[in-house]
């Protein structure tokens, strides 16, 4: 494990929010499953910028991958689940996607084409910075995994630029705004 590795598993134990839902989420034993995005990178955000734990946070998302069954129904019912396994406010904040469906509606809400994965980590891969493609995972032995293709030099220097690896998602401006919005110490890199 990378020293910002270690850094951020301390920092994703310390924050009472984030431990709620890995644990809750691992004793429902989804299939491949992580915390993504936002919650887990904003967490460092708050850590270095000296905020309190949660500050901006607006959602957990909670990414798994079934390829089993890719109906609308079935990820229905597994978002269901995960809702009941949660008391509110919390029940409200955790955003479930199958990773296994997202090729099936991407490219009519964003506008762009999305080949199919075969992993939750894959997913990771197409995020929109890589600040925003890190995901944790609380294993059964109460080790936290950390999956982040790009690195995390990013997410602790407190720095947005596009993935390098896909086109600039048509919402970009809009993404930098709302994150300057809460932590104006970003630095944005346009290229």
């Amino acid at each position: 494990m990378s020293d910002l590795e270690t850094e951020l598993v301390a920092i994703v134990r310390a924050d009472p929010g984030l431990m709620q839902v890995l644990t809750t989420v691992r004793a429902l034993d989804l299939p491949d499953w992580r915390l993504v995005s936002g919650a887990v990178y904003q967490a460092v955000w708050n850590f270095k910028t000296g905020r309190p734990q949660g500050y901006g946070v607006k959602d957990y998302d909670l990414a798994y991958f079934d390829g089993s069954d890719l109906s609308y129904e079935a990820e229905d019912g597994v978002i269901q689940r995960v809702a009941s396994a949660f008391d509110d406010p919390l029940r409200g904040q955790v955003e479930v996607r199958n990773q296994a469906r997202v090729h099936l509606w991407f490219q009519s809400r964003f506008g762009e084409p999305y080949e199919a994965l075969t992993s939750t980590d894959q997913a990771l891969e197409r995020f929109v910075a890589p600040t925003f493609a890190v995901g944790v995972r609380l294993e059964a032995d109460d080790r936290i995994t950390v999956a982040a293709p790009f690195g995390l030099e990013d997410v602790f220097a407190l720095t947005i630029r596009p993935n390098p690896n896909r086109p600039r998602a048509r919402g970009w401006a809009k993404v930098v705004e709302s994150a300057r919005g809460r932590w104006p110490e970003l630095t944005v890199i346009e290229a």
